[in-house]
C-alpha cells in the first residue's frame, strides 16, 4: 500500500476517533469505547480486516485504547475531587472476574451477534438517560453491598468486555440510581475503565491468537497499530472533556449523552 493513497484517510480517521474518544471519555466518564468501536468498524476494513473478524478486532482494539484514556481522565477528575476511590477498590476484583468471562464468551459468538449486543446495550442506556421518569423510579438509597455488589460488579465487567467499553456508562448509571450526583458518578466511572480494559485486552489477544487474515499490527484481536494512533489524541483530549463536564448542568449532561448513545446504536446496527 502507498501511504498517500491507502493509509492517509484511515490515519486521519483514527486520529479523529481518538480525539472524540478522549473528549467523550472525560465528558461522560466512559473509556471511549462507544466512540472507538463504531469508528473502528468503519476504518478497519480499509486496513484489511475481514468481515467475520471485524467486530472482534474493533472491540479488542477499543479495550486497549481505554487503558490509557481512562487513566488520563480519572487523574483529571480526581484533581477536582470527583472520584470515589472506595467504589473502585471494592468493585475491582469482581469486575476483573466478569471481564475475563466476557472475553471468553466473546470468542464464541459471531461478529454480527457482537455488534447486535453492542447496539442493544447502548439503546438501553440511552433510554435511561433520556427518560427522567425511569431514572426516578429506579432510585435507591445506597450502593449495593455483599452478594449484590459482587453480582452487579461481575455483570459490569462481563457486559463491558462484550461491548468493548470501559464500563463507564454502566458505572455512571449504577451510581446515579444509587443517589450519587452525575458529576461524581462520571468521575468515578472514568476510573473503572482501566480496571476493565487491562484484563479485557489480554483476553481478546488470547482468544484471537493464531487467527489468520488479521490486519497488520494485530496481536490476536487487538490491532496495536490502530490503537496507538487512537491513544495519541485520546490522552490529549481527555482533560478537555473533563473540564467541559464540570461546566455543564446535570440535566443537560444526561440529555447530551443519551442522544449520542442513540446515534451509536443506529451506527452499529447499520453495519452489523
Amino acid at each position: 500500500m502507498t501511504f498517500s493513497a491507502d493509509l492517509l484517510l484511515p490515519l486521519l480517521a483514527l486520529l479523529g476517533a481518538g480525539a472524540g474518544a478522549g473528549f467523550a471519555g472525560g465528558l461522560f466518564g466512559i473509556g471511549g469505547g462507544f466512540v472507538v468501536v463504531p469508528a473502528l468498524v468503519l476504518i478497519l476494513p480499509l486496513l484489511g480486516a475481514q468481515p467475520d473478524q471485524l467486530t472482534h478486532v474493533a472491540v479488542g482494539t477499543s479495550l486497549a485504547t481505554i487503558i490509557f484514556t481512562s487513566l488520563r481522565a480519572v487523574k483529571s477528575h480526581a484533581a477536582r475531587g470527583a472520584v470515589d476511590v472506595d467504589v473502585l477498590k471494592t468493585w475491582a476484583p469482581w469486575v476483573v472476574g466478569g471481564t475475563a468471562l466476557g472475553a471468553l464468551i466473546a470468542g464464541r459468538v459471531t461478529s454480527e451477534t457482537l455488534a447486535l449486543i453492542f447496539a442493544i446495550g447502548v439503546f438501553a442506556f440511552a433510554i435511561y438517560f433520556l427518560a427522567p421518569k425511569i431514572r426516578a423510579s429506579a432510585m435507591v438509597l445506597a450502593m449495593p453491598q455483599g452478594a449484590a455488589r459482587a453480582g452487579l460488579a461481575g455483570s459490569l465487567g462481563l457486559v463491558s468486555a462484550l461491548l468493548g467499553i470501559g464500563g463507564g456508562t454502566i458505572t455512571t448509571v449504577v451510581m446515579s440510581v444509587c443517589g450519587n450526583g452525575i458529576h461524581r458518578a462520571i468521575g468515578t466511572a472514568s476510573g473503572m475503565g482501566a480496571i476493565i480494559a487491562i484484563p479485557g485486552t489480554i483476553g481478546f489477544m488470547i482468544i484471537g491468537w493464531g487467527e489468520a487474515g488479521l490486519p497488520w499490527g494485530s496481536v490476536g484481536y487487538v490491532n496495536w497499530a490502530a490503537a496507538g494512533v487512537v491513544i495519541l489524541t485520546s490522552v490529549l483530549c481527555a482533560p478537555l472533556g473533563v473540564a467541559m463536564a464540570h461546566k455543564l448542568s446535570e440535566g443537560l449532561l444526561r440529555r447530551v449523552f443519551g442522544i449520542y448513545l442513540i446515534f451509536v446504536g443506529v451506527t452499529m446496527i447499520t453495519h452489523a
